[in-house]
């Protein structure tokens, strides 16, 4: 029986690992590197992995031939141990450790050094600048210009495009309560709202920093990652030599959402930039002259459920019923029951739009995230829907003014 169930699971195993998917699934070496610093690092892996194959195999070969000639059975016999010299203790102490220091500092040390040279070298010759900035569990980008050197190679500018980049997967199917769609152009769990959107053959300049804890902006095909840290701009470059759509992931342990926090890049010819800088430009004026319309508490509530389902129900959940102590309930708490603002109209210290607009705890501030018809369409949403009906509506132009 035992020798029945043990053919039927190595047949199973046999089966699972020869099915085409998994097939798929099987590299042999790094991705397809699409960057310069992506090449170098997979020339210098493959390198490395050379050298250390020629070691193991002269290694095996030495202990292989030593235990076919100097075995027992074929009548070789045992050294006799006599206290070695001085001399000869220094001379075979020495000689690995010649030996070592060539591999490391020479053999290695050389295509390795080169490398992170070119990791570093984020300052010269680059093309454009682009700020990413990490947060609980979301990316922001914000291009901040093009250089002299982009101007002249006739890279549109896109100074001034900033937005966030969140998880896409709806929340029921995170949470499991919806099967998960399967749709190539969209990987579950891979896949964000806004991609971040690269001209192809530009040397792009990026600076990292992190509102909270620690992020790591990862893109394997890219060849690098920087860690991005609260407090301090970290640097790092990329130059995509060719077109596509390229994905990663945060790769340092950051919370409860570490695993909903994709990275996806688009790189497109210059062309195709210029047309998405000129699209993106023309929606950020539409929500900027959004902030000035009124606003129907309807259109509010409709928005505001798009914009909580994204940014915050991972904390305080779909259902507002939070994640005591960490993430508070929103059904019936104080907060956004609450008045937002005095008798005067000025918003009141520790209010519904004051923890908003500033944050608190681990709670980021979303002044620097959304914009004021999106903080004002989540704040009436949770103030008349998840179980709460305060009645109330917040305007973007309150919230406009609210910033100022």
């Amino acid at each position: 029986m035992l020798k029945q169930a043990m053919k039927k699971i190595g047949f199973g195993l046999l089966l699972l690992l020869t099915a085409p998917q998994v097939l798929a699934e099987i590299r042999w070496n790094f991705p397809e590197p699409v960057t310069p610093m992506a090449l170098d690092t997979l020339h210098v892996h493959n390198k490395f992995m050379l050298i250390v194959a020629v070691i193991f195999v002269v290694v095996l070969a030495i202990m292989i031939y030593s235990l076919i000639k100097h075995r027992k059975s074929v009548g070789h016999q045992a050294v006799v141990d006599k206290a070695p010299s001085t001399a000869t203790e220094i001379f075979w102490t020495l000689i690995p450790f010649v030996i070592l220091l060539v591999i490391d500092f020479v053999i290695m040390g050389i295509p390795a050094y080169h490398s992170v040279v070119m990791m570093e070298d984020t300052k010269n010759e680059s093309d454009m600048m682009i700020k990413i900035t990490g947060s609980q569990w979301r990316w922001q980008y914000e291009y901040i210009g093009n250089t002299d050197k982009g101007n002249q190679n006739g890279l549109v500018d896109a100074k001034g495009i900033k937005f966030t980049s969140t998880l896409s997967t709806p929340q029921d199917q995170v949470n499991g309560t919806v099967p998960p769609v399967d749709d190539p152009k969209s990987p579950y769990l891979l896949d964000v709202d806004n991609r971040l959107v690269l001209p192809v053959g530009a040397k792009v300049r990026i600076l990292m920093t992190s509102t909270d804890v620690l992020h790591n902006w990862w893109v394997p095909q890219f060849g690098s990652s920087r860690v991005a840290v609260p407090g301090f701009i970290r640097e790092t470059w990329v130059q995509v030599d060719k077109a596509g759509t390229y994905r990663g992931q945060c790769k340092e342990l950051c919370g409860k959402g570490h695993g909903y926090m994709p990275v996806v890049v688009d790189a497109l010819p210059k062309a195709e930039y210029a047309a998405w800088v000129d699209l993106k430009q023309k929606e950020i004026n539409a929500q900027a002259a959004g902030a000035d319309k009124e606003w129907s508490k309807d259109e509010l509530i409709a928005q505001g459920k798009a914009v909580y389902d994204k940014n915050c129900a991972v904390c305080h959940q779909v259902s507002g019923a939070g994640l005591p102590p960490a993430f508070p309930a929103l059904t019936g708490s104080k907060i956004a029951t609450s008045p937002i603002f005095d008798a005067s109209g000025k918003y009141l210290p520790d209010s519904h739009l004051d923890r908003v607009l500033n944050g608190i705890r681990v709670m980021p501030a979303w002044k620097a995230l959304l914009n004021d018809t999106e903080i004002a369409a989540v704040i009436t949403y949770e103030r008349n829907a998840l179980g709460n009906s305060v009645g109330d509506v917040l305007q973007p132009a309150q919230v406009k003014a609210a910033r100022q």
